[in-house]
């Protein structure tokens, strides 16, 4: 599946226009992590669980959007985006959206 950001693919022409996929993720925060943060925003410093949970959950929302473009028949997505939003103070919400194609070369 290939996924890119621009609204189109170099060398290639869309086919058919299969709709909007998404691939949502909300994630809490362990108690471990929350502590550990709290600490190390009195000395300053990468908050490194809170990064690999945020990697994990943004890697989780593009492999479920890859699924939904792929159960379309799609075998890419255009205009491909991230949004990250706070979840009731407890976690946070990934959603990866974008267009599923088919494309194929000019």
């Amino acid at each position: 599946m290939l996924i890119v950001t621009t609204n189109d693919v170099p060398g290639h022409r869309v086919e058919e226009v299969l709709g909007e996929v998404f691939g949502l993720t909300v994630r809490s925060r362990n108690v471990g992590s929350n502590i550990g943060a709290g600490f190390k925003s009195l000395v300053g410093g990468e908050l490194k669980g809170i990064t690999k949970m945020l990697h994990d959950s943004r890697q989780e929302a593009l492999e479920r959007l890859s699924e939904e473009a792929a159960a379309k028949g799609a075998n890419a997505v255009l205009a491909f985006r991230f949004e990250a939003n706070e979840y009731a103070s407890t976690g946070t919400e990934i959603c990866a959206y974008g267009t599923a194609v088919r494309i194929a070369p000019a």
